[in-house]
């Protein structure tokens, strides 16, 4: 019963991080997922995959996992990279690529 404390990435669809900078500690799957034959849906006994916490701080995650006797499997956050762009930037005068239509 191995836990992953992670902290996830922002959404794709928004260029927002409000769920971004809090901290999940989830369980891996204990069994494979299988296919019900009737309705086709995935489906596994393993009740500790849905489970998911959610903390503020990575401290808090760790503490968390140490009290109660948890194996845990900590992931640093990438660090993110910001590509400031401007508007104007495609009309520069010292563009590197020719701007056309």
């Amino acid at each position: 019963m191995l836990a992953r404390i992670y902290q996830p990435s922002k959404t794709t669809m928004q260029s927002g991080q409000q769920k971004a900078k809090e901290w999940l500690l989830e369980f891996e799957p204990a069994s494979a997922r299988l296919p019900d034959r009737l309705m086709g849906w995935w489906s596994s006994d393993d009740t500790q995959s849905q489970v998911v916490l959610h903390f503020e701080t990575q401290e808090q995650a760790v503490d968390y996992a140490q009290r109660h006797g948890i194996p845990f499997q900590l992931f640093a956050p990438k660090a993110r990279r910001r590509i400031i762009k401007a508007y104007a930037d495609n009309f520069a005068f010292g563009r590197k690529e020719p701007w056309t239509h």
